[in-house]
Protein backbone atom coordinates (compact mmCIF):
# COMPACT_ATOMS: atom_id res chain seq x y z
CA UNK A 1 0.00 0.00 0.00
CA UNK A 2 1.22 4.00 -0.33
CA UNK A 3 0.21 6.90 1.09
CA UNK A 4 -0.80 9.42 -1.12
CA UNK A 5 -1.21 13.00 -0.70
CA UNK A 6 -5.07 13.56 -1.33
CA UNK A 7 -4.11 16.10 -5.06
CA UNK A 8 -2.35 12.46 -6.04
CA UNK A 9 -5.81 10.45 -5.52
CA UNK A 10 -7.10 9.30 -9.07
CA UNK A 11 -10.81 7.66 -9.58
CA UNK A 12 -10.60 3.82 -9.48
CA UNK A 13 -7.39 3.50 -6.35
CA UNK A 14 -8.96 1.38 -3.56
CA UNK A 15 -8.67 3.23 -0.65
CA UNK A 16 -6.68 0.70 2.35
CA UNK A 17 -7.94 2.82 5.21
CA UNK A 18 -11.64 3.18 6.79
CA UNK A 19 -12.15 7.04 7.72
CA UNK A 20 -14.78 8.21 10.45
CA UNK A 21 -16.81 10.79 11.73
CA UNK A 22 -17.52 10.96 15.30
CA UNK A 23 -21.01 9.49 15.26
CA UNK A 24 -19.60 5.76 13.96
CA UNK A 25 -20.82 6.65 10.52
CA UNK A 26 -17.89 5.92 7.37
CA UNK A 27 -17.27 8.54 5.22
CA UNK A 28 -15.55 5.56 3.11
CA UNK A 29 -14.67 2.20 4.40
CA UNK A 30 -11.26 0.61 3.23
CA UNK A 31 -11.61 -1.20 -0.27
CA UNK A 32 -13.57 1.38 -1.50
CA UNK A 33 -12.79 2.26 -4.89
CA UNK A 34 -12.23 6.23 -5.42
CA UNK A 35 -14.27 8.59 -7.35
CA UNK A 36 -13.73 12.16 -7.90
CA UNK A 37 -16.61 13.35 -5.96
CA UNK A 38 -14.99 11.24 -3.27
CA UNK A 39 -11.80 12.93 -3.31
CA UNK A 40 -13.46 16.44 -3.67
CA UNK A 41 -15.53 15.58 -0.52
CA UNK A 42 -12.05 14.40 1.26
CA UNK A 43 -10.46 17.28 0.36
CA UNK A 44 -13.31 19.45 2.01
CA UNK A 45 -13.11 17.67 5.06
CA UNK A 46 -9.56 18.71 5.34
CA UNK A 47 -7.61 15.41 5.09
CA UNK A 48 -4.37 15.56 3.50
CA UNK A 49 -3.70 12.25 2.73
CA UNK A 50 -4.80 8.36 2.24
CA UNK A 51 -3.18 5.07 2.40
CA UNK A 52 -4.22 3.43 -0.92
CA UNK A 53 -3.61 -0.26 -2.42
CA UNK A 54 -2.21 0.64 -5.47
CA UNK A 55 -1.32 3.74 -7.73
CA UNK A 56 -2.80 2.04 -11.01
CA UNK A 57 -7.05 1.83 -10.60
CA UNK A 58 -6.68 -1.28 -13.06
CA UNK A 59 -4.92 -3.27 -10.31
CA UNK A 60 -7.56 -2.89 -7.75
CA UNK A 61 -5.68 -4.54 -4.58
CA UNK A 62 -7.90 -5.38 -1.78
CA UNK A 63 -6.97 -3.64 1.35
CA UNK A 64 -5.26 -5.93 4.54
CA UNK A 65 -8.16 -7.16 6.63
CA UNK A 66 -8.73 -5.57 9.82
CA UNK A 67 -8.63 -7.25 13.28
CA UNK A 68 -11.95 -6.01 14.18
CA UNK A 69 -14.82 -6.01 11.35
CA UNK A 70 -16.37 -2.58 9.76
CA UNK A 71 -19.63 -3.41 11.76
CA UNK A 72 -18.13 -3.73 15.15
CA UNK A 73 -15.80 -0.92 14.84
CA UNK A 74 -18.67 1.49 13.46
CA UNK A 75 -20.93 0.17 16.35
CA UNK A 76 -18.53 1.14 19.12
CA UNK A 77 -17.74 4.13 17.80
CA UNK A 78 -21.32 5.37 18.01
CA UNK A 79 -21.75 4.05 21.47
CA UNK A 80 -18.47 6.01 22.64
CA UNK A 81 -19.78 8.81 21.28
CA UNK A 82 -23.50 8.57 22.85
CA UNK A 83 -21.82 7.75 25.85
CA UNK A 84 -19.93 11.48 25.90
CA UNK A 85 -22.92 13.34 24.87
CA UNK A 86 -24.92 11.94 27.64
CA UNK A 87 -22.85 12.78 29.89
CA UNK A 88 -22.55 15.77 28.61
CA UNK A 89 -26.34 16.36 28.54
CA UNK A 90 -26.12 15.16 32.43
CA UNK A 91 -27.33 12.23 31.80
CA UNK A 92 -26.41 8.83 33.54
CA UNK A 93 -23.95 6.79 31.18
CA UNK A 94 -25.80 3.43 29.56
CA UNK A 95 -23.38 0.80 30.50
CA UNK A 96 -25.34 -2.46 28.25
CA UNK A 97 -24.29 -1.14 24.99
CA UNK A 98 -20.28 -0.38 25.91
CA UNK A 99 -20.69 -3.58 27.40
CA UNK A 100 -22.40 -5.19 23.96
CA UNK A 101 -19.39 -3.49 21.89
CA UNK A 102 -16.79 -4.68 24.01
CA UNK A 103 -18.10 -8.46 23.72
CA UNK A 104 -18.00 -7.80 19.88
CA UNK A 105 -14.56 -6.40 19.85
CA UNK A 106 -13.57 -9.41 21.68
CA UNK A 107 -15.43 -11.82 19.87
CA UNK A 108 -13.87 -10.76 16.69
CA UNK A 109 -10.66 -11.13 17.91
CA UNK A 110 -11.11 -14.51 18.75
CA UNK A 111 -12.78 -15.44 15.75
CA UNK A 112 -9.61 -14.47 13.97
CA UNK A 113 -6.23 -14.35 16.12
CA UNK A 114 -3.78 -14.49 13.61
CA UNK A 115 -5.20 -11.80 11.77
CA UNK A 116 -1.84 -8.46 12.25
CA UNK A 117 -2.82 -5.05 12.91
CA UNK A 118 -1.89 -3.84 9.14
CA UNK A 119 -3.20 -0.11 9.20
CA UNK A 120 -5.25 1.88 11.00
CA UNK A 121 -8.58 3.85 10.06
CA UNK A 122 -8.30 7.85 9.77
CA UNK A 123 -10.18 10.32 11.62
CA UNK A 124 -11.17 13.79 11.89
CA UNK A 125 -9.59 16.59 14.53
CA UNK A 126 -12.52 17.23 16.15
CA UNK A 127 -13.54 13.40 16.11
CA UNK A 128 -10.62 11.98 16.87
CA UNK A 129 -11.32 11.00 20.70
CA UNK A 130 -14.31 8.35 19.95
CA UNK A 131 -12.06 6.68 16.96
CA UNK A 132 -9.19 6.32 18.81
CA UNK A 133 -11.18 4.89 21.84
CA UNK A 134 -12.30 1.89 19.96
CA UNK A 135 -8.89 1.03 18.57
CA UNK A 136 -7.25 1.91 21.49
CA UNK A 137 -9.71 -1.06 23.06
CA UNK A 138 -9.28 -3.07 19.97
CA UNK A 139 -5.54 -2.99 20.20
CA UNK A 140 -5.82 -4.14 24.32
CA UNK A 141 -7.89 -6.37 23.62
CA UNK A 142 -5.83 -8.29 21.17
CA UNK A 143 -2.95 -7.54 23.75
CA UNK A 144 -5.02 -9.65 26.54
CA UNK A 145 -6.02 -12.16 24.87
CA UNK A 146 -2.39 -13.06 23.88
CA UNK A 147 -1.80 -12.44 27.61
CA UNK A 148 -4.47 -15.57 28.54
CA UNK A 149 -6.78 -13.22 30.17
CA UNK A 150 -10.18 -14.50 31.61
CA UNK A 151 -13.34 -13.47 29.90
CA UNK A 152 -13.84 -11.74 33.07
CA UNK A 153 -10.91 -9.87 32.83
CA UNK A 154 -10.72 -8.71 28.75
CA UNK A 155 -14.24 -7.45 29.68
CA UNK A 156 -12.80 -5.24 32.38
CA UNK A 157 -9.53 -4.45 29.68
CA UNK A 158 -11.68 -3.55 26.81
CA UNK A 159 -14.53 -1.41 28.64
CA UNK A 160 -11.64 0.75 30.25
CA UNK A 161 -10.03 1.06 27.08
CA UNK A 162 -12.84 2.51 25.68
CA UNK A 163 -13.21 4.96 28.25
CA UNK A 164 -9.93 5.89 28.87
CA UNK A 165 -10.12 9.45 27.76
CA UNK A 166 -13.11 10.24 29.38
CA UNK A 167 -11.74 12.63 31.56
CA UNK A 168 -11.40 14.50 28.33
CA UNK A 169 -15.05 15.72 28.35
CA UNK A 170 -13.28 18.56 31.08
CA UNK A 171 -10.58 19.90 28.72
CA UNK A 172 -11.50 22.24 26.30
CA UNK A 173 -11.46 21.14 22.77
CA UNK A 174 -9.48 23.74 21.98
CA UNK A 175 -6.65 22.81 23.84
CA UNK A 176 -7.08 19.19 22.77
CA UNK A 177 -6.76 19.91 19.39
CA UNK A 178 -4.10 22.95 19.72
CA UNK A 179 -1.58 23.07 16.47
CA UNK A 180 1.32 24.87 18.46
CA UNK A 181 2.88 24.65 21.93
CA UNK A 182 0.57 24.16 24.77
CA UNK A 183 0.84 26.71 28.02
CA UNK A 184 1.98 25.69 31.18
CA UNK A 185 -1.30 25.62 32.55
CA UNK A 186 -2.64 23.99 29.54
CA UNK A 187 -0.50 21.07 30.07
CA UNK A 188 -1.39 21.01 33.61
CA UNK A 189 -5.40 20.68 32.92
CA UNK A 190 -4.48 17.66 30.30
CA UNK A 191 -2.33 15.84 32.60
CA UNK A 192 -5.36 15.96 34.84
CA UNK A 193 -8.09 14.18 32.64
CA UNK A 194 -7.02 10.69 34.35
CA UNK A 195 -7.68 12.07 37.24
CA UNK A 196 -11.14 13.25 35.92
CA UNK A 197 -11.98 10.39 34.50
CA UNK A 198 -11.27 8.53 37.30
CA UNK A 199 -13.67 10.17 39.30
CA UNK A 200 -16.45 9.96 37.16
CA UNK A 201 -16.12 6.28 36.54
CA UNK A 202 -16.03 4.90 39.78
CA UNK A 203 -19.19 6.44 40.49
CA UNK A 204 -20.60 3.56 37.82
CA UNK A 205 -23.08 1.24 39.39
CA UNK A 206 -22.69 -2.05 37.80
CA UNK A 207 -23.23 -5.47 39.71
CA UNK A 208 -20.89 -7.68 36.48
CA UNK A 209 -18.49 -4.77 36.11
CA UNK A 210 -15.48 -4.32 37.67
CA UNK A 211 -15.93 -1.14 38.30
CA UNK A 212 -12.70 0.41 40.23
CA UNK A 213 -10.69 -1.52 37.91
CA UNK A 214 -12.46 0.03 34.88
CA UNK A 215 -11.95 3.43 37.09
CA UNK A 216 -7.94 2.58 37.75
CA UNK A 217 -7.17 2.05 33.92
CA UNK A 218 -8.81 6.01 33.09
CA UNK A 219 -5.96 7.75 35.94
CA UNK A 220 -3.29 5.24 35.30
CA UNK A 221 -2.61 4.78 31.79
CA UNK A 222 -0.52 7.72 31.41
CA UNK A 223 1.82 6.49 34.62
CA UNK A 224 5.49 5.24 33.44
CA UNK A 225 7.15 2.50 34.58
CA UNK A 226 9.79 4.62 35.80
CA UNK A 227 7.54 7.20 38.08
CA UNK A 228 8.10 9.90 35.13
CA UNK A 229 4.97 9.55 33.73
CA UNK A 230 1.25 10.97 35.06
CA UNK A 231 -1.00 11.90 37.57
CA UNK A 232 0.87 9.95 40.47
CA UNK A 233 4.25 9.52 39.10
CA UNK A 234 3.24 5.55 40.25
CA UNK A 235 6.26 3.17 39.41
CA UNK A 236 6.00 -0.15 37.99
CA UNK A 237 4.41 -2.70 40.91
CA UNK A 238 1.74 0.15 41.36
CA UNK A 239 0.46 0.44 37.91
CA UNK A 240 -1.96 -2.34 37.31
CA UNK A 241 -1.36 -4.83 34.16
CA UNK A 242 -4.63 -3.57 32.33
CA UNK A 243 -3.30 -0.28 32.95
CA UNK A 244 0.22 -1.37 30.94
CA UNK A 245 -1.68 -2.74 27.97
CA UNK A 246 -3.85 0.61 27.62
CA UNK A 247 -0.68 2.49 27.91
CA UNK A 248 0.56 0.98 25.14
CA UNK A 249 -2.17 1.02 22.83
CA UNK A 250 -2.55 4.31 23.55
CA UNK A 251 0.39 5.33 22.31
CA UNK A 252 1.19 3.25 19.36
CA UNK A 253 -2.44 4.38 18.20
CA UNK A 254 -1.51 8.45 18.73
CA UNK A 255 1.71 8.28 17.12
CA UNK A 256 0.52 6.23 13.71
CA UNK A 257 -2.98 8.97 13.77
CA UNK A 258 -2.63 12.40 12.35
CA UNK A 259 -3.43 15.33 14.77
CA UNK A 260 -3.17 18.85 14.01
CA UNK A 261 0.12 19.30 15.62
CA UNK A 262 1.62 15.73 14.46
CA UNK A 263 1.99 14.30 11.42
CA UNK A 264 0.96 10.44 11.55
CA UNK A 265 4.15 8.16 12.11
CA UNK A 266 4.06 4.67 10.18
CA UNK A 267 4.29 1.76 12.12
CA UNK A 268 7.80 0.82 11.93
CA UNK A 269 8.55 4.80 13.09
CA UNK A 270 6.40 3.99 15.95
CA UNK A 271 8.21 1.12 16.78
CA UNK A 272 11.48 2.38 16.64
CA UNK A 273 10.13 5.53 19.25
CA UNK A 274 8.20 3.33 21.42
CA UNK A 275 11.10 0.30 21.78
CA UNK A 276 13.54 3.36 22.90
CA UNK A 277 10.81 3.74 25.71
CA UNK A 278 10.87 -0.19 26.85
CA UNK A 279 11.39 -0.78 30.11
CA UNK A 280 11.04 3.45 30.90
CA UNK A 281 7.55 4.30 30.02
CA UNK A 282 6.31 0.47 28.66
CA UNK A 283 6.57 -2.88 30.32
CA UNK A 284 9.15 -4.71 28.01
CA UNK A 285 7.50 -7.86 28.23
CA UNK A 286 4.09 -6.41 26.94
CA UNK A 287 5.40 -4.17 24.33
CA UNK A 288 7.53 -7.16 22.32
CA UNK A 289 3.99 -9.21 22.12
CA UNK A 290 2.36 -6.19 21.18
CA UNK A 291 4.57 -5.16 18.14
CA UNK A 292 4.98 -9.00 16.92
CA UNK A 293 1.62 -8.95 16.21
CA UNK A 294 1.55 -5.71 14.62
CA UNK A 295 3.01 -5.26 10.79
CA UNK A 296 5.91 -2.58 10.79
CA UNK A 297 5.79 -3.23 6.98
CA UNK A 298 2.36 -3.83 5.52
CA UNK A 299 1.68 -5.73 3.10
CA UNK A 300 1.94 -3.80 -0.34
CA UNK A 301 4.65 -1.50 1.50
CA UNK A 302 7.82 -0.95 -1.27
CA UNK A 303 10.82 -0.86 0.63
CA UNK A 304 14.39 0.51 -0.45
CA UNK A 305 17.11 -2.19 0.68
CA UNK A 306 20.54 -3.57 0.78
CA UNK A 307 19.95 -4.98 -2.67
CA UNK A 308 17.43 -3.03 -4.16
CA UNK A 309 13.67 -2.38 -4.12
CA UNK A 310 10.98 -4.72 -2.60
CA UNK A 311 7.40 -4.95 -2.59
CA UNK A 312 6.22 -6.50 0.77
CA UNK A 313 4.89 -10.01 0.29
CA UNK A 314 3.90 -11.46 3.80
CA UNK A 315 4.45 -10.37 7.40
CA UNK A 316 3.85 -13.35 9.97
CA UNK A 317 3.28 -13.06 13.74
CA UNK A 318 6.12 -12.70 16.04
CA UNK A 319 8.50 -11.85 12.68
CA UNK A 320 7.31 -8.39 12.19
CA UNK A 321 10.45 -6.76 11.69
CA UNK A 322 11.57 -9.28 8.94
CA UNK A 323 8.87 -9.13 6.08
CA UNK A 324 8.96 -11.31 3.07
CA UNK A 325 9.85 -9.22 0.12
CA UNK A 326 9.11 -9.50 -3.97
CA UNK A 327 12.48 -7.65 -5.46
CA UNK A 328 11.80 -6.06 -8.57
CA UNK A 329 14.34 -3.49 -9.08
CA UNK A 330 18.30 -3.44 -7.74
CA UNK A 331 20.09 -0.21 -6.60
CA UNK A 332 20.57 1.42 -10.10
CA UNK A 333 17.06 1.36 -10.61
CA UNK A 334 17.16 -1.12 -13.13
CA UNK A 335 13.62 -3.32 -13.35
CA UNK A 336 15.57 -7.45 -12.47
CA UNK A 337 15.30 -9.63 -15.62
CA UNK A 338 13.04 -11.76 -13.19
CA UNK A 339 11.85 -10.78 -9.28
CA UNK A 340 13.47 -12.76 -6.69
CA UNK A 341 11.66 -13.60 -3.40
CA UNK A 342 14.00 -12.28 -0.36
CA UNK A 343 13.29 -13.56 3.35
CA UNK A 344 14.40 -10.49 5.19
CA UNK A 345 15.45 -13.17 8.50
CA UNK A 346 18.53 -13.76 5.86
CA UNK A 347 20.05 -10.82 6.65
CA UNK A 348 21.23 -8.11 8.55
CA UNK A 349 19.22 -5.86 10.86
CA UNK A 350 19.72 -2.78 8.25
CA UNK A 351 19.13 -4.55 4.83
CA UNK A 352 15.96 -2.34 5.23
CA UNK A 353 16.64 0.93 4.38
CA UNK A 354 13.81 3.13 4.10
CA UNK A 355 10.07 3.01 3.26
CA UNK A 356 9.17 4.17 -0.48
CA UNK A 357 6.03 6.33 -0.43
CA UNK A 358 4.30 9.13 -1.66
CA UNK A 359 5.83 11.33 -5.08
CA UNK A 360 9.09 9.26 -4.31
CA UNK A 361 7.16 6.02 -4.76
CA UNK A 362 5.54 7.92 -7.86
CA UNK A 363 8.55 8.82 -8.96
CA UNK A 364 9.85 5.08 -8.83
CA UNK A 365 7.25 3.79 -11.08
CA UNK A 366 7.60 6.68 -13.69
CA UNK A 367 11.36 5.86 -13.97
CA UNK A 368 10.89 1.86 -13.78
CA UNK A 369 8.11 2.20 -16.17
CA UNK A 370 6.14 -0.49 -13.55
CA UNK A 371 4.12 -0.97 -10.92
CA UNK A 372 5.39 -3.49 -8.24
CA UNK A 373 1.37 -3.90 -7.19
CA UNK A 374 1.50 -6.30 -10.36
CA UNK A 375 3.83 -8.89 -8.27
CA UNK A 376 0.85 -9.32 -5.64
CA UNK A 377 -2.06 -9.33 -8.53
CA UNK A 378 0.15 -12.39 -9.58
CA UNK A 379 -0.33 -14.51 -6.45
Amino acid sequence: MIRLPITRLRDGMVTAQSIYNSEGASYLTRGTKLSQQYIDRLHKLGISSVAITSLDPDMPLPPPEDIIREDTRVTAIHQVYDTYARIQQAKDMEIPPLLSASESIIADLIQKPENLVQMTDIRLYDDYTFAHSVNVAALSAMLGLLCHFTKSDLITLTMGALLHDIGKLNVNIKILNKPGALTDEEFQCIHLHPEWGWRRLRELTSTSLDVAAIANIAYQHHEHLDGSGYPRHLTDDSISDFSKIVAIADVYDALTTQRPYKKAYPPHIAYKIMTKCSGKQFDPPLLKLFFDHVALYPIGTVLKTAMGYGIVKDVHIGMTRYPRLILFADNSNQLLPTPITIETTDHDSDFITSVIDGNDFGALCFRLKFNPASLLMQE
